[in-house]
């Protein structure tokens, strides 16, 4: 069996509070201001979850994905490698 939780977030600024708090300590929030049992998650923005399959083979698959790099990346990488070989070259010289 499930026990109730004894703390919520607030449905306005997030703050955790009381259960069965009058309102919000935080932002004031209360009954008046729309603040009830039927609109406890009125207001907060969760996303769409349009394609949930793939969100759950992206986060936990164990499939390898091919990373691949840019073209200016990979130029930019050459040019740093051989900076740092003709630095060593020097030191060396």
């Amino acid at each position: 069996m499930v026990k109730p939780q004894k703390t919520v977030s607030c449905p306005y600024c997030g703050a955790t509070i009381p259960r069965n708090a009058p309102s919000c300590p935080e932002c004031g929030s209360d009954e008046q201001t729309g603040w009830s049992d039927q609109t406890y998650l009125d207001g907060i923005d969760l996303g769409e979850d349009h394609d949930y399959e793939k969100t759950l083979e992206n986060e936990f698959s164990t499939k390898k994905h091919r990373r691949t790099c840019s073209l200016p990346q990979t130029i930019t990488a050459v040019i740093l490698l051989l900076l740092f070989v003709i630095a060593i070259i020097r030191a060396l010289v």
